[in-house]
C-alpha cells in the first residue's frame, strides 16, 4: 500500500509552526512527513530557514506515531558527517522507529556559504557516498579513525546510540547517484525531477525492495488561478530547468530566474486549486511510476485548510 506524506518546507514556515505543522499532520491522517534542511530559503519571499535539527526536537515531543525523514540533509561541506551521525542518532532515540535519516548531495545555495568550492556533480556524489560510510562507521560504536579521500575521523565516538539504528535514504536526480542510492542506501528518494527513470536505474542496481519516496509540489487554494499565483510567488523553482538549482548560489539569483518563468511554466510541475481529482490523479501518477511514498507539499500559508482538504477528499481515495 502506497504511503501519503506531508512536507514540512522549513524555507516558507518558522520553527513553531512548523513543530505545529507536524502535529496536525498527523491528525490529518499523514502517515510520514519530510523536513526540509536548508541553510537558505530558495528566494527571499520564502522568508525562513530554521534549523532543522532543533525542529525535529521538538516534533519528537508533540507526535507520536507520525515517522520523519530528512528531506534532505547534505552531510558533505557545510555539515561534517561526523556531525550528522551524532544528530540522527539522537533523532532515532527521540524517536524510536519513527526516524530516517535522507541524505543527498545538496545545493550551492546552502553549500558555500562558509567559503567552501562547490564541486562538480560527479565529485559531490564521491563525496556523498563517503560520507555514508563515515555516518555508519560512527553508528558502529566505539572509538573511530577515519582517513578517506575527503573526511577525516580522529578519536571520534558517537555515545548516545538508538537500539535500533535509522534507515538511510539516498536522493537522486541521475543516473550516477541513482545506482549508488541503491548501493550504499536503505532507500531512494525523488524530488519529483526525472523520477520514472532514476527509480527504474535504482530498482536494477539493487534497490528492487527498498521503499522509494518522491515529492509533489501542490497548491490547494478556492480556485485553480490563485492557486497558482501563489505557487508562482512562492514556489517558482520547479519551473528551473537542468542543473540550475544546483548551481544557483543565493536567493536573489533564484528570484532572477523566476522572472525568466511563467505563473503557467509553473502550473505544469505544480496542481493547483480545489479539485480534488486533479490532487488524486497526481498522486496516483507517482504510484505509476513504482514510487509507494508520495509526500505532498502544500505551497503558500494555507496548511491548515490543505490539510483538511487532504483529510475529506483525498486520503480516504487511498484507504487512509
Amino acid at each position: 500500500m502506497v504511503e501519503i506524506g506531508y512536507k514540512l518546507a522549513c524555507e516558507e514556515h518558522g520553527p513553531l509552526e512548523l513543530v505545529c505543522n507536524a502535529r496536525q499532520a498527523e491528525d490529518a491522517g499523514f502517515t510520514f512527513a519530510m523536513i526540509s534542511d536548508h541553510y537558505h530559503p530558495w528566494t527571499s519571499r520564502q522568508g525562513q530557514s530554521p534549523f532543522a535539527w532543533g525542529v525535529i526536537g521538538g516534533i519528537s515531543q508533540v507526535t507520536a506515531d507520525l515517522r520523519l525523514v530528512t528531506g534532505v540533509t547534505c552531510p558533505t561541506i557545510r555539515i561534517h558527517p561526523g556531525i550528522i551521525a551524532q544528530a540522527a542518532a539522537t533523532a532515532a532515540i527521540m524517536m524510536p522507529g519513527r526516524f530516517a535519516l535522507g541524505l543527498g548531495s545538496g545545493e550551492n545555495l546552502n553549500e558555500h556559504v562558509f567559503g567552501s568550492h562547490w564541486p562538480p556533480a560527479p565529485v559531490r556524489i564521491e563525496m556523498l557516498e563517503e560520507a555514508v560510510e563515515v555516518i555508519r562507521l560512527l553508528w558502529k560504536g566505539g572509538m573511530q579513525d577515519y582517513y578517506g579521500a575527503f573526511y577525516t575521523l580522529e578519536n571520534a565516538q558517537v555515545f548516545s546510540l538508538p537500539e535500533d539504528l535509522p534507515p538511510i535514504y539516498i536522493a537522486s536526480e541521475g543516473p550516477i547517484s541513482a545506482s549508488m542510492a541503491a548501493r550504499v542506501g536503505d532507500g531512494f528518494i525523488n524530488p519529483g525531477s526525472n523520477a520514472e527513470k532514476n527509480l527504474i536505474i535504482f530498482r536494477d542496481s539493487g534497490g528492487a525492495d527498498k521503499p522509494a519516496y518522491i515529492e509533489n509540489s501542490v497548491c490547494w487554494a478556492q480556485t485553480e488561478e490563485e492557486g497558482q499565483r501563489t505557487a508562482y510567488e512562492q514556489w517558482p523553482i520547479p519551473a528551473n530547468a537542468g542543473e540550475l538549482n544546483r548551481l544557483l548560489p543565493t536567493p536573489t539569483h533564484y528570484e532572477q530566474a523566476a522572472k525568466m518563468v511563467t505563473p503557467e511554466d509553473v502550473a505544469k510541475h505544480v496542481v493547483c486549486g480545489p479539485d480534488p481529482e486533479a490532487h488524486i490523479r497526481k498522486i496516483e501518477e507517482s504510484i505509476g511510476k513504482g514510487f509507494d511514498h508520495v509526500c505532498i507539499h502544500q505551497i503558500g500559508g494555507q496548511q491548515q485548510e490543505f490539510m483538511e482538504f487532504y483529510t475529506k477528499e483525498v486520503l480516504p481515495h487511498f484507504g487512509k
